[in-house]
């Protein structure tokens, strides 16, 4: 009751704030006499140029927030891009390191959509849809070190329709890198802290020199152990960009290097209302046994089998993700006359990766797949005796694009035409290698097995994309700006299973392969703003959105290849559409200073309404989930999802000492209609209840599960005579966890702080000197972080809350 009771305060708290606020902003007679508010943040303007915690009007007829790269830093030192946007309204990004780096257990939800119905960019190159085992890109903190990060803009309803994605179905998160200084300079951080933390970040720019010609390099080293188990993440990176400029036009290129090993936590497997001790068995962690060999052999009997009551939640060896990628891209940008630019980019990202698991033989129906392969042999013997074997996913994605845009400036109106090609390699080979008890040495997460016995499958993938859009902004007065435009989106893939697990006379194990050629020529967009008063800005967006089938082969929510079977493949490819959505947004932009105590406002209130068709639901075919040996996925089209939504931002400045940022986000998400498990689409109805009936599972009017009602944030920063602290509030609403609605977990607080003083210049003899202290999850709270949805009803799986962790940064600029 207490907690129901906070929680409700909480909100009518931060209504309270958001309603005064805007009232305050909105009532001319309170405000003093100020010029008019300054253009909405171009996405790519520098940090430097950005004075507010949170930007609150990124874009001009869309719902958008920015966080430039000094609060990213605040945050955390070396926080991924990801990570620091679960501090803007309606986005929810949770994963285990506080980083944000761990890529297995991540989670994002922004309205509602999932991380893979985003788009995502970098200097405008895609980045995939962010599937862990990435198929189709990187993750921003292997594209970008963090440290080089310019700002990132969220796109919370419709991205750009330029934004260079197949899978941005909702919104867009678009980064920029910073540009070189025209200054020459020398920039060191280190960061050490709680287990083991050891990270450090160089980056020395040239300045200006020759004619128009800057550039950067840079490269970064970080070294975490995990909380609850002896595995090191780590890895090194490199980035540099070079620039030269002249009256001709801009000249950028960009390289990235990332090489990192991230070793990975098991989730735990919930199940709502146990019937047997195994399924009462929930332990808060499963921290695998390496390094102690001894106790991962102790662990398991003599006939190699785990503790009879660990069946759903055993113990591995070890688990962990490889990962080494290249990426780079030239970009123009010719001046053709004084009101026209051509902007040519051309990219390429080559990845070599691998994921390992290190775990017994006798769980996850392994003893059944290896009897296909070594029928009548002693299978503990097989695999080296040790009764473990090592599992690979071995990846490859080798892709490049072209990103060409026209500029035209013809008085009142600005027209953008643009073209995106994209191709794209990649494959997956399913391996099984022998953990032999008497090399100990020759296994570790660090190290890339060999000598395989097994390639249970292996599939290869070729897509190609094709993106067209046109659009004109007209400015029809000095108020009133208005868009519109059309995109196009077609995808042509191509997927052949090159290796078939071994079939047995009863069980058919083929996996699918086939073309699948899926276009939409007609997605349009309108949307305008009205400039109120100089202060207040009105906008508008509606916009159609589409997000084309994951080309993967290796498991996916939206992947056809990933189904099982021919037969189900060829049932999607005649039947099922990829999902579409539109998306309606209003809201009120406003910007205020004031004599007095309360010295400004920024707030954005923001109102969303989305229809979503199509919907696919990709449930594991097994009724659990394991990261040793997944099933194949059943996937269904359960009609569509009906979202409504409000974001409320406002940001209060006292002075030039005190800002105090607060964010309210409520979504509704939820399936229109049940579905039915034996026609694979939706029924039109809704039965209500949690049992299925005939077939029909009640999903109609339950809420997508992951996404929470309710969230908030709030940010308070006090700076005086060099010294700040930040302090950091995240409320996380309760979330449902299975399709049916039958099960949930708590609401969740966490909270950070931060403490900075800057150096005396004399005393360090450098341009910028700061000493920081950052701690996370700073009231030490325990919970469920991250959760799976893979069931209908009655199980999930959950990643824990880390503990409280402090993290001491040294920062120096020469």
């Amino acid at each position: 009751m207490g907690r129901i009771t906070l929680r409700t305060s909480m909100m009518r708290t931060s209504l309270s704030l958001a309603a005064v606020t805007l009232a305050l902003a909105t009532t001319p007679a309170l405000a003093a006499e100020v010029p008019a508010a300054a253009p909405a943040a171009d996405a790519e303007a520098p940090a430097a140029d950005m004075g507010e915690t949170i930007v609150v009007n990124a874009k001009t007829t869309r719902s958008a927030t920015a966080i430039p790269a000094a609060e990213m830093q605040k945050i955390l030192p070396g926080i991924s891009p990801l990570k620091a946007i679960q501090s803007l309204p309606g986005v929810l990004y949770v994963t285990a390191d506080p980083w944000g780096n761990n890529e297995q257990n991540a989670q994002m939800f922004v309205h509602g959509f999932s991380a893979q119905q985003l788009g995502y960019t970098m200097d405008g190159v895609p980045l995939g849809d962010q599937s862990y085992g990435n198929y189709n890109g990187l993750s921003p903190s292997r594209a970008l070190i963090s440290e080089n990060t310019g700002r990132t803009v969220v796109a919370t309803g419709a991205g750009e329709l330029g934004v260079a994605s197949v899978s941005n179905l909702g919104g867009a998160v678009e980064i920029t890198s910073r540009d070189p200084s025209n200054e020459r300079g020398l920039e060191m951080n280190h960061t050490a802290g709680s287990y083991g933390t050891a990270r450090t970040f160089v980056r020395v720019d040239s300045g200006e020199f020759g004619n128009g010609n800057k550039l950067f390099l840079s490269g970064s080293r970080q070294r975490a152990r995990a909380w609850d188990f002896a595995g090191v993440q780590g890895g090194y990176q490199a980035n540099g960009k070079f620039i030269h400029e002249d009256s001709h036009g801009k000249l950028t290129a960009y390289f990235a290097y990332s090489d990192k090993i991230e070793p990975n936590e098991d989730a735990t497997t919930i199940y709502t209302n146990p019937t047997n001790a195994v399924q009462a068995y929930q332990p808060y962690t499963r921290p695998f046994t390496y390094p102690s060999l001894s106790a991962a052999l102790n662990y398991l009997d003599a006939s190699g089998n785990v503790p009879a009551v660990a069946a759903n939640n055993y113990r591995n060896y070890y688990s962990d993700a490889q990962r080494t990628d290249y990426l780079g891209y030239i970009k123009y940008d010719v001046n053709l006359s004084k009101a026209v630019k051509w902007s040519n980019q051309f990219y390429i990202h080559h990845n070599d990766g691998v994921g390992v698991v290190a775990g017994p033989i006798t769980v996850a129906g392994l003893p059944s797949l290896f009897a296909k392969y070594f029928p009548g042999q002693d299978l503990k013997t097989v695999f080296g005796g040790s009764g473990y074997a090592i599992r690979t996913t071995e990846y490859m994605i080798h892709r490049e694009g072209i990103i060409s845009n026209l500029n035209i400036d013809a008085g009142d109106h600005h027209i953008e035409a643009g073209v995106w090609f994209h191709h794209n390699e990649s494959s997956a080979y399913r391996r099984w290698y022998p953990m032999n008890v008497n090399t100990p040495d020759a296994y570790s997460p660090y190290i890339r097995p060999s000598g395989y016995l097994i390639t249970q499958y292996a599939v290869e993938m070729r897509t190609d994309n094709l993106q067209l859009h046109i659009q004109d902004a007209w400015r029809v007065n000095s108020r009133l700006n208005v868009e519109a435009g059309i995109k196009t989106s077609a995808q042509f893939a191509n997927g052949l299973f090159t290796v078939q697990e071994v079939s047995t006379p009863t069980v058919n194990s083929n996996r699918p392969s086939g073309r699948i050629n899926s276009t939409n020529w007609f997605l349009p967009s309108v949307g305008a703003n009205y400039d109120l008063n100089g202060s207040e800005k009105v906008y508008f967006n509606i916009q159609k959105n589409l997000r084309q089938f994951q080309a993967y082969g290796a498991g996916g929510s939206a992947d056809p290849w990933s189904t099982g079977s021919q037969a189900a493949f060829d049932y999607i490819k005649s039947n099922v559409r990829p999902e579409t959505a539109w998306v309606y947004e209003v809201g009120l932009r406003s910007h205020r200073n004031f004599t007095g105590l309360l010295s400004s406002i920024d707030a954005q209130i923001n109102y969303y309404h989305v229809d979503f068709s199509n919907r696919l639901l990709a449930l594991s075919t097994s009724g659990t989930i394991n990261t040793i040996n997944p099933s194949t996925t059943a996937l269904f089209n359960v009609g569509n999802v009906t979202t409504d939504g409000v974001d409320a931002a406002v940001t209060l400045g006292f002075g030039q000492h005190v800002k105090l940022y607060n964010a309210l986000s409520y979504n509704s998400s939820k399936y229109s209609s049940d579905y039915s498990t034996v026609t694979g689409a939706a029924t039109g109805m809704q039965i209500g209840g949690y049992a299925t009936v005939a077939g029909v599972v009640p999903t109609g009017g339950k809420q997508i599960p992951g996404s929470p009602s309710w969230m908030n944030k709030t940010m308070l920063t006090v700076n005086y005579a060099g010294a700040e602290v930040q302090l950091i509030g995240d409320y996380i609403g309760r979330r449902y966890v299975t399709y049916t609605n039958d099960a949930s977990i708590p609401s969740l607080f966490l909270a950070s702080a931060r403490v900075a003083y800057q150096l005396p210049a004399q005393l360090v003899h450098a341009k910028k000197a700061e000493l920081s202290l950052n701690v996370t999850n700073l009231f030490d709270k325990k919970g469920w972080l991250q959760v799976s949805s893979f069931n209908n009803a009655g199980s999930f799986a959950a990643y824990p809350v880390a503990p409280r962790q402090f993290f001491v940064t040294l920062a120096v600029g020469l």
